[in-house]
């Protein structure tokens, strides 16, 4: 009896082990991957409270390596002392983040209703233009990003001259719209045709339309992955440089081709261009962190319905 109790505790002992062994090679897994994606962030931060030769010697840990100024901040206009004194770079910078703001933010809820309508017909309809069907149609959409944007640039230069968009944020709107569309489709193709057809097929019995099953039934389950489409479009519309640098000049520039420009007689501004590159991601850091607490909460709903 007690030599099976000592081989009893023993087992547990070796299991308690392994499963501590396994949950530390986990968490310093996790822990190694967390440092690999925030430190280009770090480093960014970092740069733009560098000097110049802080930053050619690739000074890394403030008040170590190097002892941090503010002159990135100050070339643009953001730091303690010249925050209450006129800048015409900050005047610029905002005018700018105005920019970047109003283009992604319509474009990105433009391309999520719009491809959020486009993927639930394709999942719950059968459609037939030609010879193509559901499928076909699908991959058309997605076949638009093989494309490379260079080779659209002639033809939205010239159909924009002769629109009158060059230079507006409702020609950038529209084009960044068309741009993540195809992702939106797919993304949100997927999650529909994950949510069983009989919850609209209730709906409908219990007198509900087809908008109202719709509206009510369908779409706070798809929630999460409308959200996740409107991350990814965000992110896309915000960062996009090449048709904002080729399309714009005064009125609707936006911040990437402000970074972009961050250039002198003597080469980089590496701390203005790190200051600048801060102040335009960190809208996006604060949005991705406040929308995943929704993502999760969309999620567990859906679960439990």
């Amino acid at each position: 009896m007690n030599k099976a109790i000592f081989r009893d505790s023993e087992a547990d002992r070796s299991f308690r082990a392994s499963w501590f062994a396994g949950r530390t090679v986990i968490y310093l897994l996790l822990i190694f991957w967390t440092v690999v994606c925030l430190f280009p962030i770090y480093w960014t931060v970092t740069t733009s409270f560098k000097m110049a030769p802080n930053v050619m010697q690739g000074a890394l840990v403030p008040w170590v390596d190097y002892s941090p100024a503010w002159l990135g901040w100050r070339s643009l206009g953001l730091s303690p002392e010249t925050i209450g004194a006129g800048s015409t770079v900050r005047d610029e910078f905002l005018k700018r983040f105005l920019n970047s703001t109003i283009t992604a933010l319509s474009a990105s809820s433009i391309a999520v209703v719009l491809g959020s309508l486009a993927a639930y017909g394709l999942s719950r309809f059968s459609y037939k233009f030609g010879f193509m069907r559901n499928a076909d149609i699908s991959f058309f959409f997605l076949s638009q990003l093989i494309l490379p944007p260079v080779v659209l640039a002639l033809p939205f230069l010239v159909l924009y001259k002769q629109l009158a968009l060059l230079d507006t944020r409702i020609g950038l709107i529209l084009l960044y719209t068309l741009t993540v569309l195809p992702i939106v489709i797919w993304i949100m193709r997927d999650q529909f045709e994950s949510i069983p057809m009989e919850l609209e097929e209730a709906a409908l019995v219990d007198g509900l339309s087809i908008w109202g099953a719709f509206f009510s039934v369908i779409l706070p389950i798809a929630l999460p992955g409308m959200i996740a489409a409107f991350i990814l479009s965000l992110v896309l519309t915000w960062n996009e440089y090449f048709f904002a640098a080729l399309l714009t000049s005064t009125h609707a520039n936006t911040l990437p081709v402000m970074v972009a420009s961050q250039t002198g007689s003597q080469g980089i501004n590496w701390w203005s261009m790190a200051a600048l590159s801060f102040a335009a991601i960190l809208p996006l850091i604060v949005i991705g962190i406040v929308l995943e607490r929704y993502l999760i909460k969309g999620m567990t709903a859906g679960a439990v319905k």
